[in-house]
């Protein structure tokens, strides 16, 4: 089968690598000339664990092209995925520009029957708004209606974990195609077959619901991050550990142990724009939508605790002080820094006067790109070297790297004996006895060492 992508960012390369690898011809378009350069000598922009074998292997093989003009993807697949960027407008709402520039290239372009497939995260009526953009364009092409090609609008979101997205395509739980057409639903199957083989995992429904279900899945988990992490900090005020009430409440079925671990708050590109969007939709139609103003109000809040636990282990005392942080990412796996938490501590560190010695395995590179050269920003290529000399140790983000440390080590390295450990990684016991000072998210005070 023929399929073209639109766009070689996060989602667009995800998904047309994974096609091609199950045996798909598949070319992705993008603007960016340098993005498709690269990919065309074999470098993959972003980093995902996986990606870069899947597209080496799929380029090899002569299944998976990359191009910058727009015509040859019209023309080349009958399904024309658009996985451009959707990002947040000043008052929440998704930015749609670039969803419906795509639609209407293909709509100047093609000639013969094509199915747009909206694979990025769009508002309920989006796929409308896709289908008047690529009418209106056939339109002026071609003034009968008779002459026009025909075209089918359909919604088919993306549910990718960014460090776990190649297994996530190819493994999830659920593939969701929101269409009323008989013709897509056949085009749909025969595309996703070779990922629906041990049992149907297509739910084909309306096309309005397929929207809202993408933006209902992540306001549910970011929602269970914020319940779990209003939780902790009443923990902290009633001196009970929180990591016994995460594993009392999560062998409940009913709730179950994702997405309740308390921490320092979510981000990404996802989770962040996506409960503003819903808000925001919900806002045009007339609801108020306060549990969704209250998930994001919650993480908003949460971000700024290290800063918070930080400044008063240190008696507020923080200009001209070296502080080293653990993880740069919003989540392991992943060199994504949208919304992360540490930006938000490293921020107010700068503001404080202070002096942030950052490590991460992987988004290095990234941080530059955010925040250039300053003299204020050292950032290390290895985990230790951090702490040395530095006034305290902060972890922002969960590396498997990090869970095992020498304590004894640690504590010599630091100007202060003060762990902030924003993800909950380390046992407060074990960093008691080694007589550092902990402070976690919804730890009990009588856990902190002195």
């Amino acid at each position: 089968m023929k399929i073209s992508v639109f766009g070689v960012g996060y989602v667009g390369l995800v998904t047309g690598a994974c096609l091609a690898d199950a045996g798909h011809e598949v070319m992705c378009m993008d603007i960016d000339p340098d993005k498709i350069a690269r990919l065309q000598k074999g470098e993959v922009p972003i980093y995902e664990p996986g990606l870069d074998d899947v597209v080496t292997r799929n380029v090899a093989a002569g299944r998976l092209f990359f191009t910058t003009e727009p015509a040859k993807a019209v023309e080349f697949g009958v399904l024309q995925f658009i996985a451009v960027g959707t990002p947040p407008d000043e008052d929440g709402s998704a930015d749609l520009q670039y969803v419906l520039n795509v639609a209407r290239l293909v709509g100047q372009h093609m000639t013969g029957y094509k199915v747009l497939i909206d694979k990025s995260t769009v508002p309920v009526g989006t796929a409308d708004k896709v289908r008047d953009a690529v009418a209106a364009v056939l339109a002026e092409r071609f003034p009968s209606e008779a002459d026009r090609p025909a075209f089918d609008v359909c919604s088919n979101p993306e549910f990718l974990k960014e460090g776990a997205a190649i297994e996530d395509f190819s493994k999830g739980a659920r593939i969701v195609v929101g269409t009323g057409s008989e013709r897509v639903r056949e085009l749909m199957s025969e595309c996703y077959a070779p990922y629906n083989r041990i049992r149907n995992k297509l739910m084909f429904m309306d096309v309005r619901a397929a929207e809202l279900t993408k933006y209902a899945a992540n306001s549910m988990l970011a929602t269970k991050i914020s319940f779990m992490n209003e939780v902790a900090n009443l923990a902290e005020r009633l001196d009970v550990d929180i990591e016994q009430v995460r594993q009392g409440i999560g062998s409940d079925p009913r709730i179950g142990y994702h997405f309740i671990y308390p921490g320092c708050g979510y981000g990404g590109s996802c989770f962040p724009k996506d409960v503003q969007a819903l808000t925001r939709t919900a806002s045009e139609v007339g609801y108020d939508a306060e549990l969704l103003k209250a998930v994001e109000a919650v993480n908003l809040r949460q971000k700024q605790t290290l800063f918070t636990k930080l400044s008063n282990a240190l008696d507020g005392d923080l200009k001209g002080r070296t502080i080293a942080v653990w993880g740069l990412s919003f989540k392991p796996e992943t060199d994504d820094m949208r919304d992360a938490p540490s930006r938000v501590l490293m921020e107010a560190l700068w503001k404080a006067g202070a002096t942030v010695r950052g490590y991460d395995p992987v988004a290095e590179d990234e941080c530059h790109r955010i925040y250039g050269q300053r003299d204020d920003l050292q950032l290390v290529d290895d985990r230790m070297d951090a702490l040395k000399g530095a006034d305290a140790l902060v972890i922002c983000t969960e590396w498997t790297e990090f869970r095992s440390v020498d304590f004894a080590a640690v504590k010599a390295a630091l100007r202060f004996p003060v762990i902030v450990d924003g993800r909950n990684v380390f046992d407060p016991k074990a960093v008691k006895d080694a007589g550092l000072m902990y402070y976690g998210v919804g730890r009990a005070d009588s856990l902190q060492g002195h």
